[in-house]
């Protein structure tokens, strides 16, 4: 959404399928907020509009204190892009100024910082410094009302490099002290008689650790999403509790300073405000307007906090756009019936890249993975219910005991031949990793995907040409929402479980564009979907 006065027209019907994908500020009163704010529609003339919540700080205005627009699912465009913008989104989410700063972000990219800080000030109006505090000041928030750490040790666990950075962020971006937000979180939970959080908040209920809820915008298929994950946990880093319906996904993190256990549960109840109005969305999307998971995670080191809850947001893909991706498929003949009937289901990404990678070129069931596991993964401290190491990193797995094609893709791993961190080059890593011995273009297709969260489908080969009229008529049609469509087509028995023909979806395709679509900035050329193993 790009003109004024349409943004102007969602704040004033307070949609929130716009949360996170833009901010608006009211001069006269200097707050900024998220479109679906509850409070009274500001006049038009007094609103000004940011494309990220950082800007909105660095011009001057302090965030909501009714609708916390802090806490909004992240925008679905850096999931897209490819470009340096894109990237470096995902870098600073994945909290890389903070532990490198930007000089260390822009040689991750390989640009120069100026050149970063220019077009990240661009397009968002904030450069990474900018966009990083934005960040530690939402943990240090999360952390402030749901923690009893003290101050000065929170302050550090946030990222802060000095008590007085982080006094002076806190009272501007949300106009009080740490203690002063603090009291008045603890205010809010006598008057309620219980805890009481917005979407991306915390809670106290979680015993040595901080329980979050992790917001997404529109529908959810939340069963879905949890069958997926539970026929591939491996055992002894990931399980599954309780019976459908009620289940809890847990699993161990390795994290930059420490380790970590997640736990994430499947929804019994509505979790979720009333739907947006008929007429506004594709019939196919139309439904409840976003939520939240509960989450639950404990860390051995509180820094890894913002790094650990992102994995988790990539895991179980909260930052979709679910709207773009029934108005896209939902107007293909073959998969709109498909759309309608599951809407919000989503493509699940990774909580570890390098781990997902291992598991799919090692291939086999689950149990296959736990024996790498138990063999050279790390012991947790403590077993924690069926949870007992952490997955091996490719270091540790470049011995010769190792089985081919594992040690290969290790050793490249390792010594920074593939990279699969967040902001990694989609293309170049696909491009690297089909060129392995015994990992192929299928693999590296799927890796793509999952791995590194593209919302499209990986090319088979890595050349980014296309193949065939009737493969490229088929990824142009879906674009860029073709790992939707594969989901779309496993759940509804179209494929086998964990395969993606090129002849199976071009019969699945019927009569489509033969012209591919360029959607998106800074989009490579149109993927080609490839066949792929199951992972």
């Amino acid at each position: 959404m790009r003109d004024d006065d349409a943004r102007y027209e969602a704040v004033s019907s307070r949609d929130a399928r716009f949360d996170g994908e833009f901010f608006f500020a009211v001069v006269t009163t200097g707050i900024y907020c998220r479109p679906s704010c509850p409070a009274v529609t500001p006049k038009r003339v007094n609103v000004r509009f940011f494309v990220s919540a950082a800007a909105a700080q660095a011009a001057g205005f302090r965030a909501c204190r009714r609708c916390r627009p802090d806490a909004v699912p992240g925008s679905a465009e850096w999931n897209v892009r490819a470009d340096l913008v894109g990237r470096a989104m995902r870098f600073i989410g994945d909290g890389v100024v903070d532990r490198e700063g930007v000089g260390g972000l822009a040689r991750r990219l390989g640009y120069s910082a100026r050149q970063v800080q220019r077009q990240l000030t661009a397009e968002l109006g904030a450069g990474p410094v900018a966009l990083a505090r934005a960040r530690r000041a939402h943990t240090a928030r999360v952390l402030l009302q749901t923690t009893d750490l003290p101050v000065t040790e929170l302050a550090f666990a946030a990222g802060f490099a000095s008590i007085r950075q982080f006094n002076d962020t806190m009272r501007e971006i949300y106009a009080g002290t740490p203690s002063e937000l603090r009291a008045a979180a603890a205010g809010r939970r006598g008057r309620a008689g219980a805890p009481s959080q917005a979407a991306g908040e915390g809670s106290r209920s979680a015993p040595g650790g901080i329980a979050l809820r992790l917001a997404y915008r529109g529908p959810y298929a939340t069963a879905e999403i949890f069958d997926f994950l539970q026929v591939r946990a491996v055992p002894g880093v990931e399980e599954v509790r309780g019976s459908h319906g009620t289940r809890t996904y847990r699993r161990t993190l390795r994290l930059t300073y420490g380790s970590g256990i997640a736990e994430v549960d499947e929804p019994t109840g509505p979790r979720t405000r009333k739907r947006p109005p008929a007429g506004l969305v594709c019939p196919a999307a139309r439904g409840a307007d976003g939520g939240w998971l509960e989450c639950r995670l404990r860390l051995t080191d509180l820094r890894d906090l913002s790094t650990a809850v992102q994995r988790m947001r990539r895991l179980f893909d909260l930052d979709a756009d679910p709207y773009a991706v029934a108005e896209r498929l939902g107007a293909d003949p073959a998969l709109g019936p498909l759309v309608a009937a599951r809407p919000g289901l989503r493509s699940p990404g990774a909580a570890d890249p390098e781990e997902l990678a291992v598991r799919i070129v090692l291939g086999g069931p689950p149990e296959r993975a736990a024996e790498l596991v138990r063999a050279y993964g790390k012991p947790l401290d403590a077993v924690d219910g069926r949870l007992t190491h952490l997955f091996p990193t490719p270091g540790e797995l470049t011995g010769e005991e190792v089985p081919e094609p594992v040690r290969t893709l290790c050793t490249a791993l390792a010594d920074g031949t593939v990279v699969l961190d967040a902001g990694a080059d989609r293309y170049a890593a696909e491009r690297a990793l089909a060129a392995l011995p015994g990992v192929g273009a299928e693999a590296a297709a799927y890796i793509r995907m999952r791995a590194l969260g593209d919302p499209d489908v990986g090319d088979a080969g890595g050349s980014g040409e296309g193949g065939p009229v009737g493969e490229r008529a088929v990824a142009g049609a879906w674009r860029p929402w073709g790992a939707y469509a594969v989901h779309h087509l496993w759940r509804a028995g179209l494929l086998p479980a964990g395969e993606l023909s090129v002849a199976e979806l071009s019969g699945c395709a019927g009569a489509l564009p033969g012209r591919a679509e360029e959607t998106g900035r800074g989009r490579e050329a149109a993927p080609v979907p490839v066949a792929v193993p199951v992972g």
